[in-house]
């Protein structure tokens, strides 16, 4: 059974004693993690560690990547991906997302929480390559419209659900896109669909969000137009959007809250308050590419926020690599240290997605990949997978 060593090794909760070796099977399954040496430990140069979890992505966007430009802002960057997502033949958009899945895999990348708001990323599943949870969204912000659109989710669900699982794990619930995307009552029919199911939703990602929520003004009324959407019958609630809908769902749904680019203490606390089991995923590269800012990351570390990592679309980032987030968490604060960073990305995001007793640590009985991570401190840090 192979032995293995490096100068580090991060356990997904944090550093391993100096010299320490990890003993695995043939199949990668951690045997034993010793503390000192052993005779037979292959040395790695750099770090060992699990493979990451990427909580939050959308492969089936992966044929958009550099259609959009950069730093628009999020209205903008809404209005355009309608308007050109379906400016591809289905070969091309097969290719993107087979092309995406090769990207993460050798970016180390284990597991991934996927966005879809169709059923193309069936095929990606079928390759059982990584372990996949998929939130299928819906979307719909009139109430009479609400039962149709949730209609197309549990279509959609109902396919998903029905692939047979083999090596790695699959799993799906139906979620809301936004809060500016699904009315109150279509909140309510996701809310009820299967109890205490994961939710995922982009959460404060704009400052336009707020507004509308506030005062109904900002940009947000301006895209529902755009996107010929009939807000009339929506009364701003005077809170934040954060504030708003959690109100109309079950407390008891565990929830991925995504980017948090304008969440404030007082919404972080809100949420903290309301929901039983939260999780707060930062997609920071992602974030530059639309608004040209980054979520308050100290406020979310100083309220106690669970953090975890996603790369978003590749119509929103150059690339599907975990390590690139954290690198750019780190150059924009240093003073969160690679051993937080690395537990975000690995087994808080195992956590999130419900995969913590397979993969996101190393532990005994686990099969978590493991990854080796070389030039940390340098300018371009390398990621390679080694298990």
């Amino acid at each position: 059974m192979p032995f293995l060593t490096a100068e580090k090794i991060h356990n997904g909760y944090g550093w391993l004693p100096q010299g320490a070796v990890i003993e695995i099977d043939a199949k990668g399954t951690i045997v034993s993690i010793l503390s000192g040496p052993h005779p037979d430990a292959v040395f790695h140069e750099g770090i060992l560690a699990p493979g990451f979890v990427n909580a939050h992505c959308h492969l089936e966007l992966s044929h958009m990547k550099g259609v959009v430009p950069e730093k628009t802002g999020l209205i903008p960057f809404l209005k355009k991906i309608p308007v050109h997502r379906n400016d591809f033949t289905d070969q091309q958009k097969t290719e993107a997302r087979h092309n995406a899945l090769l990207e993460l895999l050798e970016n180390g990348i284990v597991a991934v929480g996927d966005i879809a708001n169709t059923t193309d990323t069936l095929d990606i599943r079928n390759q059982d390559l990584l372990h996949i949870h998929t939130f299928i969204e819906s979307i719909g912000f009139n109430d009479d419209r609400a039962e149709k659109a949730f209609g197309y989710a549990v279509q959609a669900y109902d396919a998903f659900a029905g692939q047979q699982m083999r090596g790695r794990s699959l799993s799906q619930s139906i979620v809301p896109h936004a809060p500016y995307s699904v009315s109150k009552k279509l909140f309510g029919l996701i809310d009820s669909h299967i109890i205490n199911s994961l939710i995922s939703i982009h959460n404060q990602e704009s400052k336009d969000e707020d507004l509308y929520f506030k005062l109904k003004e900002g940009g947000v009324g301006d895209l529902l137009h755009n996107l010929g959407i009939d807000d009339s019958k929506f009364l701003p609630t005077g809170k934040s959007s954060i504030q708003s809908y959690l109100e109309w769902v079950n407390q008891e749904h565990p929830f991925i809250f995504v980017h948090n680019t304008f969440t404030q203490k007082e919404d972080l606390q809100f949420a903290m308050n309301k929901v039983a089991n939260a999780y707060w995923c930062l997609c920071p590269n992602a974030n530059r590419y639309i608004e040209n800012c980054l979520p308050d990351v100290p406020m979310l570390m100083a309220g106690n926020a669970t953090i975890c990592i996603g790369t978003d679309s590749l119509a929103s980032n150059n690339q599907l690599c975990i390590l690139s987030e954290l690198f750019t968490l780190n150059e924009h604060f240093p003073a969160i240290g690679w051993e937080t960073l690395l537990q975000w990305s690995t087994i808080n995001g195992a956590k999130a997605l419900n995969l913590e007793h397979i993969t996101g640590s190393l532990e005994i009985g686990k099969i978590p990949g493991i990854i080796q991570i070389i030039g940390l401190n340098e300018a371009k840090p390398t990621v390679k997978r080694l298990i």
